[in-house]
């Protein structure tokens, strides 16, 4: 726990004394330590809870697959500062990895999902949707990537199977790989078409997480966000008329820095700035 003293805080687990901390974060530590160097957090989330103005939040390279949730502002003169502590190296990832896929016939494979997996959210039940949007035939919230691509969702099974190129797609013959989703007793259940890989040996994801660095609550201000790869979140539909929810974003707070990231394969918005 932290205990506020004067402008000096007292880090009881490690012992640190200071007006502004460096924190540490490592994916790769075998457990999670204080936050110290030598005994990194395992994830930027328990960084968050511990962060305050003036303090400096790195990152050491890996795959963060989390929702990260900033619980403190920084103020105009003392920011916290969120960094990658090499350029693009720490992966915060909205997406989770499946490995138990089963044939189902041919090229196309399905896979049997726990909803256990998506809390409250699960983004293969909820589709786009919102004021401005006028698809006929909504799709789902959810994605499949393969080997960090995003394949094509498909709304009926025997399209899966067709696998024909999508005319309106630049990819050409990729978006022959498509997917399709159904609920079957509390599950999701995904058939994909791998045109003859093995998806148990290929780096397939879904995504699972609605955000990766966003605040749930507003006024956490005058936070820096620097260097990092941010990816693959099912975000909703950002309507003029209505709250816009982002990948990453600043959920009605001032005085953000979103510097040198790469953000990318988010369902609907990658960055939602509300003022």
């Amino acid at each position: 726990p932290l205990q506020k003293i004067g402008r000096k805080r007292i880090l009881y687990r490690s012992g640190i004394e200071d007006t502004g901390m460096k924190i540490y974060v490592s994916a790769t530590t075998v457990r999670s330590g204080s936050g110290t160097r030598q005994r990194p957090f395992m994830t930027i989330v328990e960084a968050a809870k511990v962060a305050r103005a003036g303090d400096e939040v790195i990152v050491a390279p890996g795959i963060y697959r989390e929702w990260v949730d900033p619980r403190n502002a920084g103020t105009e003169e003392n920011r916290i500062v969120y960094r990658s502590e090499e350029m693009g190296k720490a992966v915060i990832s909205g997406a989770e990895p499946v490995k138990n896929w089963e044939n189902y016939k041919g090229d196309v494979w399905v896979a049997r999902i726990g909803n256990g997996l998506f809390g409250d959210y699960n983004p293969y039940t909820t589709v786009v949707s919102g004021d401005w949007y006028f698809a006929p035939d909504p799709v789902h919230m959810g994605e499949v990537y393969l080997n960090g691509r995003a394949m094509y969702e498909v709304l009926r099974l025997e399209d899966v199977q067709k696998a024909e190129v999508f005319s309106l797609s630049w990819e050409g013959d990729f978006s022959r790989h498509k997917w399709y989703t159904e609920q079957d007793e509390g599950d999701t259940l995904i058939y994909a078409n791998f045109l003859g890989l093995n998806p148990n040996e290929e780096n397939v994801e879904i995504n699972v997480r609605k955000n990766c660095f966003l605040p749930s609550k507003e006024g956490i201000s005058y936070i820096t966000l620097s260097g990092f790869t941010i990816k693959q979140a099912a975000t909703q539909w950002a309507p003029p008329t209505a709250y816009q929810g982002g990948m990453v974003g600043p959920h009605w707070s001032k005085g953000w820095i979103i510097e040198d990231c790469e953000i990318s394969d988010s369902r609907c918005s990658g960055i939602s700035l509300e003022v």
